[in-house]
């Protein structure tokens, strides 16, 4: 199959998903939104953002990562290979999978004030370390439900029902934005800013935050009973191929340590900086302005690389386990180049409008137009690393499908180890608050092109190449569109803004005419730019896009 078949033979479920994400990820803004207005990026909001977020570290620290590493390659195998369709071997897996968690959960629970001990600097004012603490207990049992919800989603894929996993999110950014609207109501939007909050208000954020992961697993249940699997527990463990599953998912399990290594120690840095800037009397910014950013950021990588990943890597799985290695590395290429085609531009635009759109979306209630703004001015500075972070997603995905685990995880150490040695000292040389932050996020960038380079040249030795000169030529061109649209943008900002105003000083509408204007004219020269060098696919991306609307 060319190149080109390839890619197209991505568009359709890459579609399906993309839709569902895009749906997911505009609830899960507005839930975002919600949450930011009723709390801002205060020191409070910083003990809610850790509680809130400690489910998802510990869920990927005891299984998460290896079951999207391992689960599917091997799941594709055996529903290949089994005369079941690999029935009995994702219902022992679910089984086993499910216990773990269920125990880690109950574990995690009772060990909540060490746990956020952990990930707070010594200098953590201790009204707000109770805070967390209590934030920490009541969404820590999200951690089972996190992994019932993955589990599910992954027999799905495997099964090619790529829709559904897409879209049980909604349900629980919607249970989610209805708890931020109860909270400002009781509360109002001054709680946050004041320093303290009640019992009841705590309740409501985590009794309604965990209860949203829970109707986000629970939902697709039906899915998969319509899909034709019952899950049946099964305790027959011994001897039924998890052994495999397990050896394999060792080394995954390492590459998620080392990365929660580095991610504590993150986590104290940005947390320090709103404690910092409190000390210093500047404007919040810490461990939300972090997170939120982060999550800005993460936004094209989620609706456009995992759509397109997602729907790759069981197809992958095949082409490898037949030994087709020079066909991997081609599909790898391929999804490399249509994947670079859509983050180039957003890349680009979100440098120039990270901030106004920020403004836009989260300077409302509890938070200042001057916090969001900073936070904002953290996604342009994120915006550095995007290229390389969603390119190295899709060699991982390669890695996998050869069921290599071991490369990633020293990939990963690497990595980690970089990221440190710069974020550490350029943290400690920054101003408190905003600068602290943006330092960390320049480091995640700067690190992540980094690891894509060493990852690219191995996983190109391993497979042959990975359609080399073409992938080179196409990124170089593609990068290129991209300076020359980023400049562009630059140049209109300058000329369009008010001078001697700031941007958090301004009006919202006219903020909005700046930002509209600013992305029409950035995607406008990156499509010629694009067009005069003949990148192919972006017309390819171009129709993917086009495919996905009229779906």
């Amino acid at each position: 199959m060319s190149n080109t078949a390839s890619a197209r033979s991505l568009m359709k479920p890459s579609a399906v998903m993309a839709a569902g994400t895009v749906a997911s990820r505009i609830t899960g803004v507005f839930r975002d939104i919600a949450a930011t207005a009723a709390l801002g990026f205060f020191l409070v909001s910083d003990a809610f953002s850790l509680g809130n977020s400690l489910p998802t570290v510990i869920y990927i620290l005891v299984i998460g990562g290896a079951l999207n590493a391992v689960f599917v390659p091997q799941l594709v195998r055996r529903m290949k290979e089994d005369a079941d369709d690999g029935r009995a071997y994702a219902d022992r897996l679910i089984t086993l999978v499910g216990s773990i968690l269920l125990v880690f959960s109950v574990l995690a629970v009772l060990c909540a004030p060490l746990i956020v001990d952990l990930y707070t600097p010594d200098n953590y004012p201790a009204n707000e370390y109770d805070l967390a603490v209590a934030f920490a207990r009541l969404c820590l049992p999200q951690v089972l439900f996190y992994g019932i919800y993955t589990m599910l989603s992954q027999v799905l894929n495997a099964r090619g029902r790529f829709g559904a996993p897409m879209f049980a999110p909604i349900a629980n950014n919607v249970v989610a934005i209805a708890t931020f609207l109860l909270f400002i109501a009781v509360a109002g939007t001054s709680a946050a800013g004041d320093g303290t909050l009640t019992s009841q208000q705590v309740l409501i954020l985590g009794i309604g935050t965990t209860l949203g992961v829970i109707v986000q697993a629970l939902i697709l249940i039906p899915v998969l009973v319509r899909s034709g699997y019952r899950w049946k527990p099964r305790f027959d463990w011994k001897g039924t191929g998890l052994g495999k599953t397990g050896s394999l998912a060792l080394w995954t399990i390492g590459l998620v340590f080392v990365n929660q290594a580095a991610y504590i120690v993150i986590t104290r840095l940005a947390a320090k900086a709103n404690v910092d800037a409190a000390a210093a009397g500047v404007a919040a910014a810490g461990l939300t302005t972090y997170q939120k950013a982060h999550l800005v950021f993460m936004l094209p990588h989620s609706v456009i690389t995992v759509s397109i990943v997602t729907a790759m890597l069981p197809a992958l799985s095949r082409v490898a386990h037949d030994g087709n290695l020079r066909k991997v590395g081609d599909d790898v290429g391929a999804t490399m180049r249509l994947v670079a085609a859509l983050i180039v531009p957003i890349a680009a635009i979100f440098m120039c409008i990270g901030t106004g759109v920020a403004i836009l979306l989260f300077g409302y209630g509890a938070a200042t137009p001057q916090q969001a703004g900073i936070m904002g001015a953290i996604v342009s500075v994120f915006m550095i690393g995007l290229l390389p972070f969603t390119l190295f997603y899709v060699m991982l995905r390669g890695y996998y499908a050869l069921e290599d685990t071991k490369t990633p995880f020293w990939i990963t150490v690497g990595f980690n180890v970089v990221l440190l040695a710069i974020a550490v000292p350029l943290f400690n040389a920054s101003r408190a608050g905003g600068f602290q932050v943006g330092s960390l996020a320049l480091s995640y960038g700067i690190a992540y092109w980094i690891a894509f380079i060493v990852s690219w040249f191995i996983l190109g030795r391993r497979l042959g190449g990975l359609d080399t000169r073409r992938t080179v030529v196409t990124l170089v061109k593609l990068i290129a569109a991209g300076l020359v649209s980023l400049g562009a943008m630059f140049a209109t900002y300058a000329y369009v803004l008010e001078r001697g105003v700031k941007i958090y000083e301004r009006s919202k509408l006219g903020v909005l005419e700046e930002v509209v204007l600013i992305s029409l004219i950035g995607l406008a020269v990156y499509l010629l730019c694009a067009w005069i060098l003949r990148v192919h696919e972006v017309g390819q991306a171009v129709a993917l896009v086009r495919r996905k609307f009229r779906r």
